[in-house]
């Protein structure tokens, strides 16, 4: 039987927080968890975009308890800022939703000197749950958004995590990949440590198929508006809604029968588009050595200790 949103559960009273709430998949799974009932907190890096998604949730779910929080993952100093600014506004998170990420963009670094696209997907979004790990509430829910790129990911490059980054020519595509491979190995070892420790925390993953975002447009355009546009067009084409996208985050984030680790994509046309079921994933995603050693790196990298 298919998944859909009739099936997520009544969430009133509880809060629900997303990342990158401005670029389709964000704004569709907050909209979705705020229908069933829970208060959002969603965050954004734009003002003049946080602005308006703020006001079309609003629009949307004029009963529901909806603010924005500011917070780039670009900067590991703006995390703490932002985690600080939530615990000062909340006690309590029961779901939370890592789906912000930026995608192919010329070569850049973050704020502390990281390749732009494993610093923003993968660092950042370490380093936020890490801090706002002391205010889940005891069966809440992390759900960390990969991507199909996470398939031509042959491991990843942990020297992009040290001081003095990787020697390696930058591929923006091969890096894309790395990060989204960052984020699933993030979700699988966060699942094996709760389990170790007794904890009733659930850690899922999923993945949106090949959705239509401003991701493709955005991502293609700081190097190249023109072919970014063209991108967009042709994604239009052959790609489902952002809304369709955003199922499995939605189905990881409220399926009361996960119990941790579990993978969600789009069941049809190799994992590009319909309903949310159980996905598959790459050898590399399950190598637990690796996942040990990216979580250690990341520490490292980051100055925050995350004890689970």
């Amino acid at each position: 039987m298919s998944w859909s949103t009739q099936d997520i559960p009544d969430l009133g009273g509880k809060r629900a927080v997303v990342t990158g709430v401005t670029g389709g998949l964000g704004f569709h799974t907050a909209l979705e968890l705020g229908r069933a009932g829970a208060g959002l907190t969603v965050t954004a890096r734009n003002p003049q975009k946080a602005d308006d998604t703020l006001a079309r949730l609003r629009e949307e779910l004029p009963d529901v308890d909806v603010e924005v929080l500011s917070l780039d993952l670009a900067d590991l100093a703006d995390v703490r800022r932002a985690t600080e600014e939530l615990g000062s506004r909340h006690d309590r998170v029961d779901v939370l939703v890592n789906n912000a990420g930026i995608m192919i963009p010329p070569y850049s670094t973050t704020a502390d000197g990281f390749e732009l696209q494993i610093g923003t997907n993968h660092v950042g979004h370490f380093a936020w749950t890490a801090q706002v790990w002391p205010l889940l509430a005891d069966d809440a829910r992390v759900v960390s958004v990969s991507s199909l790129a996470h398939l031509q990911a042959k491991g990843i490059d942990l020297r992009s995590l040290t001081p003095e980054g990787s020697p390696r020519t930058y591929r923006r595509w091969v890096s894309y990949a790395e990060s989204k491979l960052a984020n699933l190995s993030f979700a699988l070892e966060l699942d094996r440590r709760l389990k170790s420790a007794g904890k009733a925390v659930v850690s899922t993953a999923a993945h949106p198929g090949f959705a239509r975002t401003e991701l493709q447009k955005t991502g293609v355009a700081m190097g190249n508006p023109f072919l970014g546009t063209v991108v967009q067009q042709v994604s239009a084409l052959a790609s489902q809604s952002a809304a369709a996208g955003a199922l499995p985050s939605l189905r990881a984030a409220t399926d009361p029968t996960f119990t941790g680790g579990e993978y969600v994509g789009p069941a049809s046309l190799g994992g590009t588009r319909g309903a949310p079921v159980i996905a598959g994933m790459t050898r590399w995603a399950r190598d637990e050595q690796l996942a040990r050693d990216l979580w250690a790196a990341t520490e490292q990298a980051t100055g925050v200790t995350f004890e689970v």
